[in-house]
């Protein structure tokens, strides 16, 4: 592999593994040579993406233990005779339960390596806790969301409602809804973590600022009927708009 800038190229250097980061083809090429050697001797659960690893299974005895370190062997073993060498720096094990908390080894350079045990750890945005509990999560996103915040303060000192809702939307949301199928906050301390968030958002528009919480969070969700037609009509009935596809139609507002 070499690199090349402004016509100029850089010497030659013998990559052992992995793929140039932010291509589109490298993933795609990771994929299919992880699913043509997947290993079908696996007794625990595993799951494989690209240069990503999972392996979990329960343990009830001393039996169950000695499964998972037999697969941990032979996926090491898998790994080498591949060329997709696990880097025992990267591996960690997590315990769910107080039960069999024994150590795991995988062999590196000829010797057994003790895996690292971790209380936490994040895959792909969203941190998994030993104690399956979402706080850390609730409070990683929380800090991301401030710093969003504090630089649409900076920005937008005098903000009306619509610009708010496409900021707040844009930058602030994502962050406090990404993945919330996964963690689900469910503790009170968690859910006001967040919603302290929102409301010090909602504090940004100036017309709102000295308004309740709950006076900011009203919506305007219905619309009523102007245009009174027939003497059956009535002032308090609601707007229905025309629907081509029946998913609008039957939608709640309607």
């Amino acid at each position: 592999m070499r690199v090349q800038v402004n016509g100029s190229y850089s010497s030659w250097v013998y990559v052992l593994s992995g793929v140039p980061q932010g291509s589109v083809l490298g993933p795609s090429c990771s994929y299919f040579m992880l699913m043509t050697c997947r290993p079908d001797w696996i007794k625990s659960s595993i799951k494989m993406f690209v240069d990503d690893t999972k392996l979990w299974t329960t343990i009830s005895d001393v039996d169950d233990k000695q499964k998972l370190q037999d697969d941990l062997r032979k996926l090491n073993e898998w790994s080498d005779k591949w060329l997709l060498k696990c880097l025992l720096d990267k591996c960690r094990v997590m315990h769910d339960g107080h039960n069999y908390q024994t150590e795991y080894y995988m062999e590196q350079d000829s010797k057994l390596c003790k895996l690292i045990e971790a209380t936490k750890e994040k895959d792909l945005g969203v941190i998994t806790t030993c104690d399956l509990k979402p706080a850390q999560q609730c409070a990683e996103a929380a800090k991301k969301a401030t710093a969003i915040l504090r630089l649409i303060k900076q920005h937008f000192y005098d903000m009306n409602i619509p610009t708010f809702k496409i900021l707040y939307k844009t930058f602030v949301c994502p962050h406090l809804q990404y993945c919330v199928q996964v963690w689900s906050p469910n503790l009170r301390k968690d859910i006001d973590c967040l919603k302290r968030i929102q409301k010090r958002a909602t504090k940004l528009v100036q017309e709102l600022r000295h308004s309740t919480y709950n006076e900011r969070l009203c919506r305007n969700f219905f619309t009523l009927n102007e245009g009174l037609h027939n003497l059956r009509d009535h002032k308090y009935k609601l707007y229905k708009s025309r629907s081509h596809l029946n998913i609008r139609k039957f939608f709640f507002s309607q």
